[in-house]
């Protein structure tokens, strides 16, 4: 199964919020439902960001790369965080 990197981002904010990882199946229910699908690698299946804890991301724009291996979405975040810390971006720690 080919996994594709995927970037997602805040539409307004241009916030990088997370990375997932989207299969064919992933990217098809994302196009057809409007909110993001991922495809998880631990629990081997499809599964909707924010299905437990309610903080949705609800697509904006999709974008493939010029080598088309990544995949980049534009959301708006229906909720408070992204990141199952708790914050809003899984990018907290700076390293640079």
């Amino acid at each position: 199964m080919k996994l594709t990197p995927t970037i997602i981002q805040d539409y307004k904010t241009q916030d990088v919020l997370m990375l997932g990882y989207l299969n064919n199946k992933a990217l098809q229910k994302t196009k057809d439902s409007g909110w993001v699908y991922f495809w998880s690698r631990s629990r081997k299946r499809l599964w909707m960001k924010g299905e437990q804890s309610g903080n949705k991301l609800k697509v904006k724009r999709i974008f493939m790369d010029c080598d088309e291996d990544t995949v980049l979405i534009k959301v708006k975040l229906i909720g408070t965080s992204v990141c199952h810390t708790g914050n809003k971006t899984c990018f907290q720690k700076e390293i640079i």
